[in-house]
């Protein structure tokens, strides 16, 4: 995963620019390198089997003892821990539930945090990409929602999360712009000329 560099913010900050000049939905688009770090799992895991597996010895072979079983206990947790530090291997233990769950729960935080709650007349669109966990979602006010069709953006989710799995980030971000925007001019037609949020890619590592 490449950061965007300078430029490449810079074109997605004009693709939001030239939708904002057709219609009043206010465009925020967020990046996160990974909804979370997950660092609690390998810990947790390497607890689990370093209690499991030695006592499942234990009580299928009645091998170690219990000063053994202990040991075992101790050492395997070290090597676990020590192991479940790469992290290839430690990712694997993530439950797709859990990335899900968490990335999701980033982009409504987002959406609060960006102020997109605050637009007059509730137009506040957010474009969500957590691009660790492959995770993307399109989040409105009501004022959007009810002009905004589900099927279309669905459509538009998938498309973008396709280009985020291709790596290709970038361009995924300006076409979902330019799409949402095709959507939202006619539905959702520029009234005033008043910009209020900020016209750029929020970056969170």
């Amino acid at each position: 995963m490449n950061p965007l560099n300078e430029y490449e913010q810079r074109q997605v900050a004009e693709a939001i620019a030239r939708v904002e000049r057709r219609t009043d939905a206010q465009l925020v688009t967020v990046l996160a390198r990974r909804a979370d770090d997950y660092a609690y799992l390998p810990l947790f895991w390497a607890a689990v089997l370093a209690l499991a597996v030695p006592g499942l010895l234990q009580w299928l072979l009645g091998w170690p003892g219990m000063r053994g079983l202990l040991v075992a206990n101790v050492v395997l947790f070290i090597g676990l821990c020590l192991l479940l530090r790469n992290p290839r291997l430690a990712a694997v233990l993530i439950p797709v539930a859990l990335r899900r769950w968490r990335a999701s729960s980033l982009a409504r935080q987002q959406f609060r945090e960006q102020n997109l709650r605050n637009t007059a007349g509730g137009t506040g669109v957010l474009i969500f990409v957590a691009e660790a966990e492959r995770h993307v979602e399109i989040l409105v006010d009501p004022g959007i929602d009810r002009h905004f069709d589900a099927q279309a953006r669905a459509m538009i989710v998938a498309r973008l999360a396709e280009q985020v799995r291709q790596g290709r980030t970038l361009q995924g971000f300006v076409e979902c712009i330019e799409a949402c925007g095709e959507l939202l001019c006619e539905q959702v037609p520029r009234t005033h000329g008043r910009n209020e949020l900020p016209n750029r890619l929020v970056i969170l590592d």
